[in-house]
């Protein structure tokens, strides 16, 4: 994953936490919906790996995803 891509789902995953989702989408949508195949698989692993970072739970499939 591109370390820009990593500092943006960072970002967004902090402005979650501040109640400030609005922010958040605006900064993780478009770094997701531009990558390709491979970066989007990355970014989908990222995002179950850190579903505590937006939400506080654990996500209980995190570990069952390629």
């Amino acid at each position: 994953m591109r370390p820009s891509t990593l500092r943006a789902l960072n970002r967004a995953a902090e402005l979650t936490r501040q109640n400030r989702l609005t922010e958040a989408m605006l900064i993780a949508e478009p770094v997701i919906l531009t990558a390709d195949e491979y970066e989007g698989k990355e970014i989908r692993r990222w995002l179950l790996d850190h579903v505590a970072d937006f939400t506080g739970e654990n996500h209980p499939d995190s570990k069952e995803l390629p």
